[in-house]
């Protein structure tokens, strides 16, 4: 793997992971991402949400799962409350109804903080995946496979590479940002 696959991939890689992680964090309008990878116990095991039921949007702001085993549902119930989203689930016979309060002017601001603090660490990744690129391009340059001038392109090229990944991540930041905001 060349310097510039190996950054390009894990690019990528942490990218998508950011919009993933984003995704869960909740906005004024209600979305299925917020319930799907939360952990229930189901027959002693745990697993995702999604895999229990099928969540679906009910406008203006209320979120409902179709639980396809009536016995899955106390442990639902039990995962929602003690998750970090702060509502209760209402069992409304095989489904249950998860009602999104207004979000407060205190609460946003929380969201805000908690999103920029998310997308730090996930340029801290970018910055790690720099450096393990930069380390390729010496290592290539000691070993005599890169010239001088070839070098300094391939630092500037991987350079690029992260001012392109960082500008993905300020997008989805603040895209993120406005959603919550709304």
């Amino acid at each position: 793997m060349t310097y510039l696959e190996l950054i390009t991939q894990k690019g990528k890689g942490i990218v998508e992971d950011l919009k993933k992680v984003l995704g869960g964090v909740r906005t004024g309008r209600p979305s299925p991402v917020l319930l799907e990878d939360i952990k229930v116990s189901y027959y002693e095991q745990m697993v995702p949400l999604k895999q229990v039921g099928s969540i679906g949007v009910q406008p203006p702001r209320e979120l409902f799962i179709q639980v396809w085993d009536k016995a899955a549902l106390p442990g639902i119930v039990k995962a929602i409350e003690s998750s970090s989203l702060n509502v209760s689930a209402n069992v409304d016979g095989n489904n249950v109804r998860i009602f999104l309060p207004e979000l407060s002017e205190e609460r946003r601001d929380e969201l805000v903080k908690h999103v920029k603090k998310v997308a730090e660490e996930h340029k801290i990744e970018v910055r790690h995946v720099r450096d393990e690129a930069m380390k390729m391009v010496e290592g290539l340059f000691e070993s005599g496979e890169l010239s001088e001038d070839r070098k300094f392109r391939a630092k500037e090229e991987v350079q690029k590479e992260v001012e392109k990944l960082n500008g993905m991540i300020e997008e989805a930041v603040s895209k993120k940002i406005q959603e919550i905001s709304e």
